[in-house]
């Protein structure tokens, strides 16, 4: 219904991104796994029944989404054009979380809707799914007093939600400056990264990579170059499998048209660099303790 047209991010990003690996013939259909749509039980093992019956009512989705004409629509509609669809790509962080388990390594087109916490919406996220891959700004909330889960987050300081209380939960803060370039943003990432897996020997990496950091992104305020973003991909991916430790990716924020070619850009060179393949690459890290997650993405904490 052009609602689209109305919100800042890219609704056809998704499936632009997997028509582009079809284009390069990286993939193919009987090479993608289907995601299945989250059911009740699936986001109860996170979310509160009262905060999903909330999403019962339409004037609540627009305003996580930040669509106010959906205030106006039936609620069955809603749920069948909007909650549908970020239903399914939370099934598939799910399902990716298992693949990456099993086979050292899965990507997500969608998911990384990090600003929801189990009793809260917002940012354009309705169902926290990073929190379902592993249970079963959101995300820092639910695992504020979980010693098994490691937070490293590199972000804007100064842009949404600012949430301190949040940000008492991530173990190694890279804050950053708006306007922060190539070399300072990839420099700190691989420094940090490193730090980071040199700290910690994770069970599972679940990378939130938003493509939000590129120069010219309305939100984002950074001004990284599509090459910095193939980069910066690389270098998590790099010491992932470095260290044969699985990593999930998923792709979260990113409110440009050019986006879905860059995401595309970065699976490719992953890909011709052999840090993504069909082979086995790992079977878990040799002392399980905790999960990482990485942030890639420009905004700040959930609210």
């Amino acid at each position: 219904m052009g609602l689209e047209k109305l919100h800042p991010f890219d609704a056809g990003k998704w499936g632009k991104v997997i028509n582009f690996l079809k284009e390069e013939k990286l993939i193919a259909d009987d090479l993608i796994v289907q995601a299945r749509e989250a059911t009740e039980e699936d986001l109860l093992v996170v979310h509160t029944r009262r905060y999903l019956n909330k999403l019962k009512w339409s004037f609540v989705v627009a305003t996580i989404t930040e669509v106010p004409p959906l205030f106006f629509l039936p609620n069955f509609f809603v749920q069948r054009k909007v909650l549908k669809p970020l239903r399914t790509q939370t099934g598939g962080t799910i399902m990716a979380g298992k693949l990456a388990i099993d086979r050292g390594w899965a990507i997500n087109v969608g998911g990384g809707f990090h600003h929801c916490s189990s009793d809260k919406g917002g940012g354009f996220c309705a169902y926290a799914d990073i929190t379902l891959a592993v249970k079963g700004n959101g995300h820092e909330r639910d695992f504020m007093d979980d010693q098994r889960v490691y937070i490293m987050d590199v972000y804007n300081r100064y842009i949404y939600p600012g949430d301190g209380f949040a940000k008492r939960a991530i173990k190694r803060k890279v804050e950053l400056d708006g306007g922060t370039e190539d070399t300072e943003y990839l420099q700190k990432v691989q420094t940090h990264v490193e730090g980071t897996l040199n700290e910690s020997r994770p069970d599972i990496i679940i990378y939130n990579a938003g493509t939000d950091i590129l120069d010219g992104d309305p939100l984002g305020g950074l001004a990284i170059s599509p090459q910095g973003i193939v980069k910066r991909d690389e270098i998590v991916f790099m010491a992932a499998r470095s260290r044969r430790i699985p990593i999930l990716m998923v792709t979260s924020g990113g409110y440009q048209k050019r986006t879905a070619r860059i995401i595309a850009d970065s699976i490719l060179n992953l890909h011709n660099l052999r840090l993504i393949d069909n082979e086995l690459a790992t079977r878990g890290a040799e002392n399980p303790k905790v999960e990482l997650m990485i942030r890639g993405s420009s905004s700040d904490l959930t609210n």
